[in-house]
């Protein structure tokens, strides 16, 4: 069974730094893609960072320059460091792992019938 536990979140101000964790179980990290997304209140979820079996990544433009998302296949999670954070950056963060594609080209995209949701951790940036 495929399982998603997020953790790291909390209350920075802005220009502060927080690492994001995610650990999986029930599949192998490296394996398939896997990403971080983000929901502010009353706004669509978004996409932050995704990372592919080969270690490839993208990243929203956002973000880019800011947030580094990584892995550690021995402990099986996922990480994302977050540097120089904004109060634009304040919203509930989400792990996410696709396990129908491993390439990045294909992550997350068109229907995410095989995509696992961890439970999600809050990030609030005050001013």
């Amino acid at each position: 069974q495929v399982q998603l536990v997020e953790s790291g979140g909390g209350s920075v101000q802005s220009g502060g730094s927080l690492r994001l964790s995610c650990a999986a179980s029930g599949y192998t990290v490296s394996n398939y893609c896997m990403g971080w997304f983000r929901q502010a209140p009353g706004k669509e979820r978004e996409g932050v960072a995704t990372l592919d079996s080969a270690g490839r990544t993208n990243y929203a433009s956002s973000v880019k320059g800011r947030f580094t998302i990584s892995r550690d296949i021995a402990k099986n999670t996922l990480f994302l460091q977050m540097n120089s954070l904004t109060p634009e950056d304040t919203a509930m963060y989400y792990c996410a792992a696709d396990l129908r594609f491993a390439y990045i080209a294909w992550c997350f995209a068109g229907k995410q019938d095989q995509t696992y949701w961890g439970q999600g951790t809050q990030v609030t940036v005050s001013s």
